[in-house]
């Protein structure tokens, strides 16, 4: 029988100290946590082991031509993926700068007492549903509402200020713009999501003290609030942006897949996502091993942004110790 000991200073509290079962339970939890972070890391490597290894033939044959060429043209055997490199990250960024801003205007004005708990319960609910909707019917949805919606306003815009570059051309259907709205949609429900954990996570008396010290509501949420929860938010940000880069079926039925690179926001392009999942399924030996090497590249892309993201987070939570 443990017999209990008692606290010095406060002879009124006693505590059992650990058991034998508790040690053995804490032991396993510990064993079975590294088994997984093992687990993961050895799944990533293998997964870039191995599409390495299939795109090494297509890196032996191409070399830096595949990223260096504009042309994507089995029957003369030219594979160029530059084209579906910039449409990747300039929709990206794009849909990471829409979603961005109303991500985190959203998660300010669900946890900064706008709305009454359950009101904001309910509004967070419905964003969070955002993210069950199947990606087809994302793409189905940017087809007959999104793009005729936005045309009419395209057409103005390319009218009146067509020498303005990101205007340079007509919207005709598919496009980037289009493309970039509902990917932005896309990832809200995640940038919208871990900002409000981020900023529920802020202490109230971090609030409290920034109104004892005389400021408006609305200073003490941009002045203490979201510099407190900003690590967090640059997280929610890192992570929409990883979920952007690897997007494939509504980016394909939406972005137009014409390898051109172009600054017009409504001309159509490619991404790398979208070239894997149009070409695989008749893809030939020679254009497989250039697939792989383009999926490799989109891999690579979405772990430095990763690591990238993870290194600035880092970086400012040393900062603010």
């Amino acid at each position: 029988m443990n017999t209990p000991f008692v606290v010095p200073g406060n002879p009124d509290s006693a505590c059992q100290p650990p058991s034998a079962k508790d040690f053995l339970v804490d032991r396993t939890f510990r064993a079975l946590a590294r088994i997984g972070v093992v687990l993961v890391l050895a799944l990533v490597f293998a997964l870039v082991f191995e599409v390495g290894r299939k795109a090494l033939p297509g890196m032996e044959k191409h070399g830096f031509d595949v990223l260096l060429g504009s042309v994507w043209d089995v029957n003369q055997g030219k594979y160029g993926i530059l084209p579906a490199i910039w449409g990747t990250l300039y929709s990206a960024f794009i849909a990471l700068l829409i979603a961005g801003v109303f991500g985190v205007s959203m998660a300010i004005f669900l946890t900064q007492d706008f709305l009454p708990a359950k009101l904001a319960a309910v509004f967070r609910t419905i964003v969070e549903l955002l993210a069950a909707i199947p990606s087809v019917v994302y793409g189905l949805w940017g087809i007959y509402v999104v793009i005729p919606a936005i045309r009419p306003l395209t057409a103005w815009l390319n009218t009146e200020l067509g020498w303005i570059p990101f205007f340079g051309t007509s919207l005709s259907g598919p496009g980037l713009l289009p493309a970039a709205l509902v990917l932005a949609i896309m990832i809200l429900p995640t940038i919208a999501a871990v900002s409000q954990d981020a900023l529920t996570a802020v202490p109230m008396k971090t609030k409290q003290a920034a109104y004892g010290m005389g400021t408006t509501h609305w200073e003490a949420i941009l002045k203490v609030m979201v510099p407190s929860a900003a690590t967090g938010i640059f997280g929610s940000l890192v992570l929409g942006l990883g979920r952007a880069l690897g997007e494939t079926m509504a980016l394909a039925m939406l972005v137009g897949n014409a390898n051109n690179i172009s600054l017009s926001l409504f001309a159509p392009a490619n991404t790398l996502a979208a070239l894997l999942a149009l070409n695989f399924p008749e893809a030939g030996p020679n254009e497989i091993e250039v697939l792989m090497y383009a999926a490799l590249v989109l891999m690579l892309i979405t772990l430095i942004v990763n690591i990238f993201g993870s290194m600035i987070m880092m970086y400012a939570q040393r900062g603010n110790k």
